[in-house]
């Protein structure tokens, strides 16, 4: 299974209404990412690292989950400022940093992380399970809902059956090498890997009609409305209409 490190706490973010979550996620990131302020974009930089806190993650276990960005990100100051048209902040024959790449990068990269953490201390706090139920709840298809939650639960069922024709193969004398056998091996491996994974949904969809399935999401939990999740999602609507507000003003 996928691991969920973030989803089982006792913090008040962890006690919101999937649905609640969601959609002030959605709202928020959406705010970050149309932002072209670098002032504003610090302000939700901060919003996001209140709600990380608010979340009760773990800063080192948050830092980790930044590292895929970190690398992006590092490609982006490395090429950007040195190819984007602007006003000259440094140069050495041919090489140039431009004041306008730089911005641009600061822009970037403040707005990346930032969205990143808005979706980590909302979405990555709660389990597929609930995320399925707000979304179902929020109307989305239940063919999608369905879609997500069956590849969450069978994408670590595929890779260890993959694990497992591997090493049957390696037991064979298989050595992989850049050679056309080896090539010609891993297709196989490919092909018979969907054939399984075919037959296997089949025998689980066979399994859920068996079980009652029809087609509809079921759950066992249960969210209860209350003031906190209004009061939380119309302090998010506020805050970001207010950023937007002033930067707006500030144009």
């Amino acid at each position: 299974m996928i691991e969920e490190k973030f989803a089982y706490g006792r913090s008040f973010i962890h006690g919101l209404d999937p649905k609640t979550r969601i959609i002030a996620s959605i709202a928020l990131s959406f705010a970050a990412a149309l932002c072209d302020n670098i002032y504003i974009a610090t302000g939700y930089f901060i919003i996001s690292i209140i709600l990380i806190a608010m979340a009760g993650l773990n800063p080192i276990d948050v830092i980790h989950r930044l590292k895929p960005l970190f690398w992006f990100l590092l490609m982006i100051w490395i090429i950007l400022p040195l190819t984007f048209d602007g006003d000259i902040m440094y140069r050495f024959h041919w090489f140039k940093i431009t004041e306008q790449g730089v911005i641009l990068c600061c822009k970037i990269t403040i707005k990346s992380i930032t969205i990143l953490l808005i979706f980590t201390a909302l979405i990555a706090t709660m389990t597929v399970a609930s995320l399925g139920n707000g979304l179902h709840r929020l109307y989305v298809p239940d063919k999608m809902v369905f879609l997500l939650l069956m590849s969450y639960r069978y994408i670590a069922v595929i890779e260890e059956e993959y694990k497992r024709l591997l090493r049957a193969a390696k037991f064979r004398g298989f050595n992989p090498k850049t050679n056309l056998h080896s090539y010609k091996t891993f297709a196989y491996l490919a092909g018979m890997l969907f054939v399984r994974a075919s037959v296997r949904a089949q025998r689980v969809y066979q399994a859920m009609l068996c079980r009652g399935f029809n087609q509809k999401f079921h759950t066992l939990d249960v969210y209860q409305s209350n003031r906190l999740n209004s009061i939380f999602l119309i302090g998010i609507f506020a805050t970001s209409l207010s950023l937007v507000i002033c930067e707006i003003m500030w144009a």
